[in-house]
């Protein structure tokens, strides 16, 4: 892969605006499965007083006293936890660091710092970007994509940003730095969309010391080859959201269960040879080596998911609250993983030809005043209509 030289656009000015990754404050509102955190939210509301605090896990942030609005969009308590007693709020889809979707609690009552503003865009019609972070050698994807809400957590603890398509719900003004898409129109002879945009960064995105950096070639066939493959790439993370397909591996390459998973897997081991996955006693196969190999960040993401929902918890905690047994949507889920792994891995290489020869550089987008960005692109657009309940019971207008 060539070198990002220092005058190939980054993404924090082609999509200015940028949310930091959410911090929780404790790990127990998330989990693989929403029966566990009902079961985790039942216990913690059934204790009380000084069981009760030490349940919760106290931060600087949050406590049972803490004082709090509602997310947008979550028709959740906010009176002071200390007097919660009734039931779970639905838990919802949340992109728990790279291909791994989990469930969170939505009560920010919970988290200690939640990003209001990202849960105010979250819609059927919203695509977050999210940057996986610079780490020097390590390879893998720089940029990308999910239609869950993401906490843009980063496999190596090296964390990017969190970069909404939209800047408001319904899909209206893209997160795109101003006059960017009409001179890639006249570049490429044809209107030139946010959707297209996206599909383009998530195909030639680069990771620099600098950022998260798009080449934006001059060739239009060079823009359409990336388009496509962006697109297709783009679908294939999204597993079927948004109106896209859900890719398969060809018949005879699918991987199927060749012995059942245990109740307690205790490892996960590969045999290249075979293409076989070894969960404890249970196998998969086949399980091409892209998949194996995937790594975000220097991190291998098979190991990584198996290790969160296998990795023992301080007993007596909520963290500890969990299925007794594998569950078979598990197993579901992990055949899903290896498709979407192998499908990318085996199309990595195309990526970096997309950063060769001539492009439209730093220079020239300064040139014809598309940068810098105006201050405004860089900050969260304004909801002047959106009501939201604050603490306790209280409204305000956005």
């Amino acid at each position: 892969m060539r070198a990002v030289t220092e005058d190939v656009p980054l993404l924090s000015d082609l999509m200015p605006w940028a949310v930091a990754p959410l911090r929780f404050g404790r790990s127990w509102i998330v989990a693989p499965d929403a029966a566990t955190l009902r079961a985790r939210w039942k216990r913690l509301v059934a204790a009380e007083g000084g069981e009760r605090e030490a349940l919760f896990g106290v931060s600087r942030a949050r406590t049972p006293v803490s004082s709090v609005a509602a997310l947008p969009g979550q028709a959740t308590g906010t009176g002071r936890f200390a007097r919660e007693t009734g039931p779970c709020p639905e838990p919802v889809r949340l992109a728990h660091g790279p291909f791994d979707e989990q469930w969170l609690i939505p009560d920010h009552r919970l988290i200690d710092t939640a990003r209001p503003e990202l849960w105010r865009v979250a819609d059927d019609r919203q695509v977050f970007a999210v940057e996986q972070g610079n780490v020097p050698g390590a390879g893998g994807p720089a940029l990308l994509v999910t239609a869950a809400l993401p906490d843009g957590r980063s496999p190596a603890g090296r964390p990017g940003r969190i970069r909404p398509l939209y800047r408001r719900p319904g899909g209206r003004e893209p997160n795109v730095a101003p006059g960017l898409l009409p001179l890639l129109s006249e570049r490429y002879g044809h209107e030139v969309t946010a959707e297209e945009w996206l599909a383009w960064a998530v195909a030639a995105a680069r990771p620099s010391p600098a950022g998260c950096a798009v080449p934006l070639p001059l060739a239009p066939e060079t823009w359409r080859a990336g388009v496509e493959l962006g697109g297709w790439m783009q679908e294939v993370q999204l597993r079927g959201a948004r109106g896209g397909e859900r890719h398969r591996l060809p018949g005879g390459r699918r991987p199927y269960v060749r012995a059942a998973i245990p109740a307690r897997p205790d490892a996960l081991t590969y045999d290249a040879a075979e293409e076989s996955l070894a969960v404890g006693a249970g196998r998969i196969a086949p399980v091409p080596a892209e998949a194996w190999e995937f790594r975000v960040g220097g991190v291998r993401m098979l190991e990584l998911w198996f290790e969160r929902r296998t990795a023992p918890a301080e007993s007596g905690t909520l963290e500890s609250i969990g299925p007794a047994a594998w569950p078979q949507e598990w197993t579901s889920q992990l055949l899903e993983l290896i498709t979407v792994l192998a499908l990318l891995g085996r199309r990595a290489p195309e990526c970096a030809a997309l950063a060769e020869g001539p492009q439209l550089t730093r220079t020239a987008l300064r040139e014809a005043g598309v940068l810098p960005v105006p201050e405004r692109a860089r900050r969260p657009a304004s909801v002047l209509d959106h009501q939201e309940e604050g603490p306790e019971g209280q409204f305000a207008l956005l």
